[in-house]
């Protein structure tokens, strides 16, 4: 078995960054990101990237960090109403973005994963998510056709992995990862803990090690919540 552990965030990106890359990077929210990996890439310096990710962090976190540094030339995601810096930068032209529906969104990366070309959905029929792609009609309703997405690399974040490179997840924080770790050329996974093989039960196991290509334990777990909202104590 090849080794698939590295000793640092940076070392486990070594050699596979470059200009022009598409780089998945799971999460939903706040929770779920991988958040010793994004770091690492704007630390790189590469530029002119396509990051598809359900959204893109939130202010000083997340891939926040590589819009703030204006490594990010183009977003495929499907949430962008809380970070501002992700809405002044499309406003004004300097990054393009392809708007996707949250359930197409998770599909087409899914289908990448799982070598499915292209796949159809009444989600967007007639709106201007549809301009441009294909249509066709099944049982008397409109469909559209939406293709696969597929990455260079796939950066995830798991609660725990064993060498091999299964992976379990921790609650939300299963969301986008588990598609993108398949959809990718190249995973690179940060986990919170990695365990002796042999310590999962198979039947537990959310992502089988053979798409996993890279682990590091992860440096940073701040796991912020986005929205605290709390309730007066009871007397």
């Amino acid at each position: 078995m090849a080794q698939k552990i590295y000793d640092s965030p940076a070392a486990a990106l070594d050699g596979l960054l470059f200009d022009g890359m598409t780089i998945m990077s799971g999460g939903f929210g706040l929770s779920g990101n991988p958040e010793s990996l994004i770091p690492e890439i704007r630390a790189a310096g590469v530029r002119d990237l396509t990051v598809i990710s359900n959204n893109a962090g939130a202010d000083g976190f997340g891939l926040w960090m590589l819009l703030e540094s204006r490594q990010i030339a183009k977003m495929i995601s499907s949430y962008v109403g809380e970070n501002k810096l992700f809405e002044q930068q499309y406003l004004s032209g300097e990054l393009e973005l392809e708007l996707n529906p949250q359930g197409t969104l998770a599909e087409r990366i899914r289908a990448g994963g799982a070598g499915i070309p292209a796949f159809f959905t009444k989600t967007g029929y007639g709106t201007v998510v549809a301009e441009g792609k294909p249509v066709e009609e099944f049982d008397g309703e409109m469909y559209v056709r939406e293709t696969w997405l597929k990455s260079d690399l796939s950066i995830v974040k798991a609660w725990r992995a064993d060498p091999a490179g299964n992976l379990m997840f921790r609650r939300t924080a299963r969301n986008f990862n588990p598609n993108m770790a398949a959809a990718g050329k190249v995973t690179v996974v940060e986990v919170e803990e990695i365990v002796p093989e042999g310590t999962f039960d198979p039947d537990c196991i959310h992502t089988p090690g053979i798409y996993v290509d890279r682990i590091v334990q992860s440096t940073i777990n701040e796991k912020r919540i986005e929205k605290l909202t709390t309730r007066a104590r009871e007397a």
